[in-house]
């Protein structure tokens, strides 16, 4: 067991959508909180590394910061997405051994696993294939966090752990129609039409790819009882094992946002990975993790959120 009630934790990408939610999550319980911005520790930079652990002496680390998008964002900049995301961790992993850091969680991704996994995907079927080509770069340089830190734990003995949340959701996540998420982006829409009354809304794809989505707050307690609890080798799933088809949340975003049109497929765009549904087993047994909040509900405070931010008059 990590002692998180006066530990000294360093939150990378703690100004992010899922980093704001683990940094109350932890000072919630105790801890004392850094989430250090990427102006002033460039973790593409070792000796901004070295010199953010120097300065706050953390006895644990949350690698949270990443490089993220949607599959469009993906697409467009599959160098970047690998490199920058193996480079931070892979650096800040080697630093956190030189350094003697406790523990350290590490954020992988669900776009990790491969394209055709068999569902649920259980954590042991990681390695059997190749992800999904719009975002196999970003997937795989997650999965060289996950060689690091169990070869650190098998040669040095280090506390490292890697987990693999799903699809996350909340208020508060970007919105940007080019880069964002799914569900973010869909609200937007959705909603930017029924304000203008727009007779149609067209989305990527033909709408046949499930997803399984876990809300923001439910991801940052699984990560703090992962801080907590877990200290294994083997990676962790964080999902809500609810898988839900891209056409069905369209219809029922279509629905909360007040949007009554048609909505269209531009099946000349990706699909993205076929099915997402995670087997969750792990996670419950292992620290007594199990998602809380419904997706409607989630899904009804994002359309309150995105509304309050962008308001929008109907003409």
């Amino acid at each position: 067991m990590f002692a998180v009630a006066g530990a000294r934790v360093v939150v990378t990408g703690g100004s992010g959508f899922l980093g704001r939610s683990v940094v109350e999550e932890l000072r919630g319980a105790g801890a004392d909180v850094t989430a250090p911005s990427s102006a002033e520790y460039d973790l593409r930079q070792r000796d901004r590394i070295d010199a953010l652990l120097a300065e706050h002496r953390p006895d644990a680390v949350v690698h949270l910061a990443a490089v993220v998008g949607g599959i469009g964002a993906n697409a467009a900049a599959p160098g970047r997405f690998f490199y920058e995301n193996a480079v931070m961790g892979i650096e800040l992993i080697e630093a956190c051994r030189v350094h003697d850091v406790a523990k350290v969680l590490v954020a992988g991704t669900v776009c990790a696993y491969p394209k055709f996994t068999e569902v649920p995907f259980r954590e042991d079927l990681l390695w059997s294939g190749y992800p999904e080509e719009t975002n196999a770069p970003y997937g795989l340089a997650k999965r060289m966090l996950l060689v690091q830190a169990q070869a650190y734990r098998e040669q040095w003995g280090c506390n490292y752990v890697f987990l693999l949340p799903t699809n996350l959701y909340g208020p508060d996540d970007h919105d940007d129609l080019e880069t964002s998420h799914v569900i973010p982006a869909m609200v937007r829409r959705f909603s930017e039409a029924a304000a203008s009354g727009a007779r149609r809304v067209e989305l990527w794809g033909d709408g046949t790819p499930t997803r399984e989505f876990l809300h923001v707050r439910d991801a940052a307690r699984a990560f703090r009882l992962a801080l907590e609890r877990y200290d294994a080798p083997e990676p962790l799933n964080i999902g809500s094992g609810e898988e839900i088809s891209i056409r069905e949340l369209a219809g029922m975003v279509a629905e909360l946002t007040g949007f009554t049109g048609t909505i269209g497929w531009d099946r000349s765009r990706p699909n993205g990975q076929p099915r997402r549904r995670l087997d969750v087993e792990r996670a419950r047994d292992a620290i007594g993790f199990e998602a809380t909040i419904p997706l409607r509900a989630g899904l009804e405070e994002i359309v309150a959120s995105i509304t309050e931010r962008r308001p929008v008059t109907k003409t």
